[in-house]
């Protein structure tokens, strides 16, 4: 019996049997298309979430004050550090020469008000460098002007929804907006920047940071953000950052310094473990896919002793009549995985339309994966019966005993 006389044997004892045929079918098609779908959503999270870290900037450092070796946890994020960040150590840190730009940050919240309209956002000090380092695109105006970072001017810049909710139709450039007491015309308008790791650009008011300090009566900063050269020149910059500080701060290293890499390499790790383990979750479903298919073929074999007997005395060997019923088990695997894909792809689009901010696909390596698990189970859960029916004495089998 060749290669092709098992399949066609195997394709009209398929058709024969239209209800075990569509039992498993259906098992197999639910088990990949809730692998599919489990794979595409953790896949497309950690992109996301790695891609949200990347747009942070590039060649990214961030100075935080505090130690996290010294709460044991976080560092704290205002206050309640053996000293704070000021303008005078972002000066110090500008001059390392591997250091392309320094954005001292401060931040708080405030009312802002324009012609008796009213909202509580986000007010954001720094300097120009901002721009650069957050990568930042202007609509309208000009960003903060290039000065010393110790002149607390009367200039802000807006987010596109703060526009639209305090000016409307009225043009916001050259227009006075107060936050708290203190009044500051507005210079520029931010292109829409949207969300990134829980900063939205939108809703955000950007004014020079020594105004911000004075706004809000600190002296400290909230973080300092640091753009290297180079990708190679970041732990370089770390390394110094250090020294300058706690020359700075009388001999105590009492700031965190991490980097966008490290950052992104540590999410990367934990979402690509999380996609790992959503994965062999969904792969249950397959392994009870498996179970069903190796029960109905086992009452296959029952009911078709009287063919496995004519076979066997025709002159098929065990080995053809194995054969037989894994070529069974494999084809109707392929055919509940194709299923399988198209339903997952269909959840995928839905999921693509509700969410269309969230970009969800599924990866070539998940696709590969889920047909080849549906196959290889197929094969395995297909062995037991196979193995029965080939170990089936012919002149019994056609007695159909």
């Amino acid at each position: 019996m060749r290669l092709v006389d098992i399949f066609q044997q195997a394709i009209i004892s398929i058709k024969s049997q239209w209800l075990r045929t569509l039992l498993i079918i259906l098992a197999m098609g639910i088990g990949v298309t809730s692998v599919t779908v489990l794979i595409a959503l953790s896949e497309s999270a950690r992109s996301y979430i790695v891609h949200e870290f990347e747009a942070l900037g590039t060649h990214l450092v961030i100075v935080l004050p505090g130690r996290t070796e010294t709460t044991g946890g976080s560092p704290p994020l205002f206050g309640e550090t053996p000293r704070d960040l000021t303008l005078e150590d972002a000066g110090a840190v500008a001059h390392i020469p591997y250091v392309a730009a320094v954005a001292p940050l401060t931040i708080g919240a405030a009312p802002v008000t324009f012609a008796g309209l009213e909202r509580e956002t986000n007010v954001f000090g720094s300097t120009d460098a901002l721009l650069r380092v957050r990568h930042l695109t202007m609509a309208q105006g000009s960003f903060l002007p290039k000065t010393e970072a110790g002149n607390a001017l009367s200039v802000c810049v807006i987010g596109q929804m703060i526009r639209g909710q305090l000016f409307a139709n009225t043009p916001a450039l050259g227009q006075w907006l107060r936050i708290n007491d203190r009044r500051f015309r507005v210079i520029g308008v931010l292109a829409s920047e949207g969300e990134s790791v829980g900063v939205d650009f939108d809703e955000m008011v950007i004014i020079p940071v020594a105004s911000a300090q004075a706004l809000f009566d600190t002296h400290s900063l909230f973080r300092i953000l640091i753009e290297t050269k180079s990708r190679d020149a970041m732990l370089k910059t770390v390394d110094a950052v250090k020294k300058i500080i706690k020359l700075r701060h009388e001999g105590e290293e009492d700031i965190t310094v991490i980097t966008q890499d490290s950052v992104v390499n540590a999410f990367n790790k934990i979402l690509t473990a999380l996609t790992i383990a959503v994965a062999c979750i969904g792969g249950i479903s397959l392994v009870v896919a498996g179970v069903l298919v190796m029960n109905v073929m086992l009452v296959s074999v029952t009911q078709r002793t009287a063919e496995i007997g004519l076979l066997k005395a025709l002159g098929a060997s065990q080995a053809q009549v194995q054969w037989l019923f894994l070529a069974e088990a494999v084809l109707l695997s392929w055919v509940g995985a194709l299923v399988g894909l198209s339903v997952g792809q269909l959840v995928i689009s839905a999921i693509q339309i509700i969410y269309p901010n969230f970009p969800i696909a599924l990866p070539d390596w998940g696709l590969v994966s889920a047909v080849s698990v549906s196959i290889l189970t197929g094969l395995l859960f297909g062995v037991l019966p196979a193995r029965k029916a080939a170990r089936l004495d012919p002149i019994v089998a056609l007695a159909k005993r």
